[in-house]
């Protein structure tokens, strides 16, 4: 079985406080983006491709016994290949082995004839959920196996949802996969009928690593002045004035190269433009091809840019 795994952006993060557990409640629109970048011409793969395969038939089930005990036997996991972009961590720090290993225990199940393969072709520290991605499907793929051999007792969404949320805050909106308003951590998810089907997306990914730390630094919790719920009610030309993300407020004076990627977008002809998430990624909403390509055209060959990325919506 076989996912091409799609990223997010962010359509305006809204910190309000901070939870005594150290969390922060936010507040923000996910939305789905990537399978397919580029041109016909000049076809670019903006997406992970995860592949699961049991080759050793059936998964074993073991009431007693869970993938990884005390002593950290991995005799249950599956075998876990990675390829494509650098992935730097080892295997089993890996999202997709995380889920692995929690589906293994969760389900009390053997993985060990099961084969896992991940071509990374997502951006790493863009602030688009590829890695929660990754591991999001990873649950769905493992759950589609276990649900084709146990007809009568099926792992539902809502299971996957309660693991993914183990796995990361960002995890549970790639079980749903559809544009949601979020709340809490991220895991609080209520779908909106937001469809940017016909717009163009350009995403610039900038030679810059941002910590969490540094990301919340400078942020002031607090409550918004707009509902995101209601950005289905703006037209996109109007989004720059009310949709923002509270984390250029605290990132940008640390790294003005990510402002300035923003302004530019801006200046290129972009509807809309925002960091996604935590960052570095900016993105930006255009009309058509043609003004997204011109813009992402400046930014290539720039040394400080580490990829660009054009995608249809």
């Amino acid at each position: 079985m076989i996912s091409f795994v799609n990223a997010k952006i962010n359509l305006g993060l809204q910190i309000v406080r901070k939870r005594k557990d150290g969390y922060h409640d936010l507040q923000t629109v996910f939305y789905p983006v990537g399978k397919y970048a580029g041109t016909a011409e000049n076809p670019e793969c903006f997406c992970d491709i995860l592949e699961v395969i049991a080759c050793g038939g059936e998964l074993g089930a073991d009431e007693k016994e869970v993938c990884v005990g005390e002593k950290g036997d991995n005799s249950r996991m599956p075998a876990i290949s990675l390829s494509g972009r650098r992935v730097d961590c080892p295997v089993e720090k890996n999202l997709v082995y995380k889920a692995s290993q929690l589906f293994c225990e969760e389900m009390k199940v053997d993985l060990s004839g099961i084969s896992i393969m991940l071509e990374k072709h997502l951006p790493d520290g863009a602030g688009m959920g590829g890695g929660s991605a990754d591991a999001s499907f990873t649950l769905r793929l493992l759950a589609d196996i276990f649900n084709r051999e146990n007809t009568e007792d099926k792992i539902e969404d809502r299971l996957l949802y309660e693991m993914a949320l183990r796995l990361g805050a960002d995890c549970p909106f790639f079980i749903l996969n559809r544009p949601a308003y979020a709340e809490g951590i991220g895991e609080r998810l209520q779908e909106i009928p937001l469809d940017l089907s016909g717009y163009w997306l350009g995403v610039v990914k900038p030679d810059i690593y941002v910590s969490t730390k540094e990301a919340f630094s400078g942020v002031i919790p607090g409550e918004p002045d707009f509902d995101l719920r209601k950005i289905t009610d703006l037209p996109i030309n109007q989004w720059k004035d009310f949709v923002h993300n509270d984390f250029e407020d605290s990132i940008f004076p640390l790294f003005p190269a990510i402002g300035e990627i923003k302004k530019r977008l801006y200046d290129y002809g972009a509807l809309y433009a925002s960091m996604s998430g935590s960052g570095s990624s900016v993105y930006a909403i255009f009309s058509d091809r043609e003004t997204a390509s011109l813009a992402l055209t400046e930014f290539k060959g720039d040394a400080t840019i580490e990829g660009c990325y054009l995608l249809k919506l």
